[in-house]
């Protein structure tokens, strides 16, 4: 939050942001940082835009990785998980991050704050595996 920053123009900004969720479909790497800089549409600040164009200067530096799916005969699926213990600094919740792969290959990926607050990274870690399996089933 920028309570004491100066606003800027809220259609530009809703413009960048949509033009990010447009290519997070293809770049999951992105995909946390893009939702905090959308959760700040209705009143952007300066901090915020500078965290979008922060964002598309990345984008434009890993232009020349793509997501490879090799042929293979190996189907098991597999869910990786981490936690981040009270990372958003707002409200003091923490944030999952899982993504599963099929063999060797990615099939999903997310991430989410969680909807309660943890009181240990432990805690944290346990929510996060829990939503994780939750998304196997």
């Amino acid at each position: 939050m920028d309570k004491p920053g100066s606003p800027v123009n809220k259609t530009m900004y809703r413009g960048i942001i949509g033009s990010l969720l447009y290519l997070a479909t293809s770049k999951p790497d992105i995909i946390f940082s893009e939702g905090l800089c959308a959760r700040f549409q209705s009143n952007p600040k300066e901090s915020h835009l500078k965290a979008a164009k922060r964002i598309l200067r990345y984008l434009n530096g890993m232009q020349d990785l793509v997501f490879y799916y090799p042929s293979g005969d190996n189907f098991d699926l597999i869910g990786y998980v981490d936690s981040d213990y009270a990372g958003y600094l707002v409200d003091r919740k923490s944030t999952s991050s899982m993504a599963h792969f099929l063999g060797s290959c990615l099939v999903s990926w997310g991430t989410r704050k969680q909807s309660s607050v943890a009181l240990s990274t432990a805690e944290a870690e346990y929510v996060a595996a829990a939503s994780c399996c939750a998304q196997l089933l």
